[in-house]
């Protein structure tokens, strides 16, 4: 299937033009990825439709970083985010970590920077600390949202979709995952952004 997808030029160029957009975001400062984090918080149980356009919206005056919490949760509220209240709690809790980026570039080991994220981040599991850690620049972890277990499930690589993930079980279902884009020659980056389009027809971040 992926391989399909990726014949298709005009998607495979839109695959190729994110990748980009994610190195350089690494090359950003830490407000650049902070500002990625916020992002990465207001997609969970939501759309990375949603997520962008908030993104977009706040970024212009640095919301995620100066709006009180009160300002913060009416802004998303009036953005029509559906869990406004916890996120704005979230962003606000996580600008304990607004050098973010040293943060991470301090980890010699990449699932080590992603297990921080997780325990240390609220709102964060590791689904969440794999996409923020693919946004900025990072290709070598899986992103297990809905639609890529939905699609491994389909083609019997696991039994069934877990209602939760452990830590655990989602380094074994991962552990699939970059087996196949081994065998594929495909980065786990890119094969989790065709995984995507597969389902939503769309090369989101």
């Amino acid at each position: 299937m992926v391989k399909e997808i990726q014949n298709n030029p005009d998607v495979s160029v839109k695959v190729k033009n994110r990748i980009q957009e994610f190195q350089i975001l690494n090359k950003g400062d830490n407000e650049t990825w902070f500002n990625e984090l916020c992002f990465c918080l207001l997609t969970a149980n939501s759309s990375a439709k949603k997520g962008i356009d908030i993104q977009n919206y706040l970024s212009k005056n640095s919301g995620f970083s100066t709006l009180s919490l009160e300002e913060l949760t009416e802004a998303l509220k009036r953005l029509g985010h559906r869990f406004y209240r916890r996120r704005a709690e979230f962003i606000v809790e996580a600008r304990g970590h607004k050098k973010i980026k040293d943060i991470i570039k301090e980890f010699d080991e990449l699932t080590e920077a992603r297990r921080w994220l997780a325990e240390n981040i609220k709102g964060l599991g590791y689904k969440e600390s794999s996409h923020f850690l693919r946004n900025v620049g990072y290709h070598d972890l899986a992103i297990l949202d809905r639609h890529v277990l939905r699609i491994l499930n389909e083609y019997n690589l696991i039994e069934e979709v877990p209602k939760s993930l452990t830590p655990k079980k989602y380094l074994e279902i991962e552990k699939i995952v970059l087996e196949i884009s081994k065998e594929m020659k495909v980065l786990p980056s890119e094969m989790d952004l065709y995984l995507w389009y597969s389902r939503t027809g769309k090369v989101l971040k």
